[in-house]
């Protein structure tokens, strides 16, 4: 992913409601949103290229999300995918202890049913609990607020704040295209040569730009809702899936 908001137990209603883009090169293969049939307790999206995905949840009562981490150079080919490191999560990793230095550049919040772990490894390997609350993550540090980040979390915490019967309505600021007049610009070009160093919620180019747009809502009874919405180069909407689930 390349812009998440999440609220972690900050809502009477909802246990977990996370909204985010996922923007990438439109030319590397990935699968829809589905049921892992080598895994069948994962679901999530799937790159085809190393493996692994940006985004997943397990029935096992799991929840992960990744971002890549700018300022620290193009990725080294030798390391393991970062996806990998989703799912190895996903699966039953333990958050506390995962070798997160051993990849390339990397930003990621782990979450199950009763805890909520953020893991950074640059410029030196992070973990931190997280305590109920709302959070926003790009391609810098947790919570750095950067515009895109700022808007998008405004965005969910007045989904929260209004009826919050719909996830479905967190699709529209997802397809932002505007640059919002708040916050702070990352201090640090990106490492992709593609990706706008100012961009908005929605990037919109025919080389590199958001892929999906994703959003996931578990309630307090455990029962959970998986939305994606796929993008092809012009911006057009090449396709939806929606999955229920339910955490132990």
């Amino acid at each position: 992913m390349c812009v998440v908001a999440l609220a972690w137990n900050a809502h009477p209603r909802w246990r977990l409601v996370l909204a985010g883009n996922r923007d990438e090169y439109h030319g590397r293969p990935a699968a829809p949103l589905a049921r892992w049939e080598d895994r069948p307790a994962l679901i999530a999206g799937r790159d085809l290229q190393s493996g692994g995905t940006w985004l997943g949840v397990s029935e096992a009562g799991r929840c992960v999300v990744v971002t890549n981490l700018r300022g620290f150079g193009l990725p080294e080919p030798g390391r393991p995918s970062r996806g990998a490191l989703v799912t190895g999560l996903l699966d039953g990793d333990d958050p506390e202890s995962v070798a997160i230095d051993a990849y390339n550049p990397v930003n990621l919040i782990a979450l199950d049913r009763e805890r909520a772990h953020f893991l950074s490894n640059r410029p030196e390997p992070q973990r931190t609990a997280l305590a109920p609350g709302l959070y926003g993550l790009s391609n810098g540090r947790l919570d750095e607020p950067w515009p895109k980040t700022m808007r998008l979390k405004s965005a969910l915490l007045d989904w929260l704040t209004g009826p919050a019967d719909t996830p479905e309505r967190l699709f529209d600021p997802l397809r932002e295209e505007r640059l919002p007049a708040i916050g702070l610009d990352p201090a640090t070009p990106s490492d992709v040569p593609r990706e706008p160093n100012h961009s908005p919620i929605f990037i919109l180019d025919p080389v590199y730009g958001t892929r999906c747009s994703s959003v996931v809502a578990i309630d307090r009874e455990g029962q959970g809702l998986f939305l994606e919405r796929r993008f092809a180069a012009d911006g057009t909407t090449t396709g939806e899936t929606r999955l229920t689930f339910t955490w132990p």
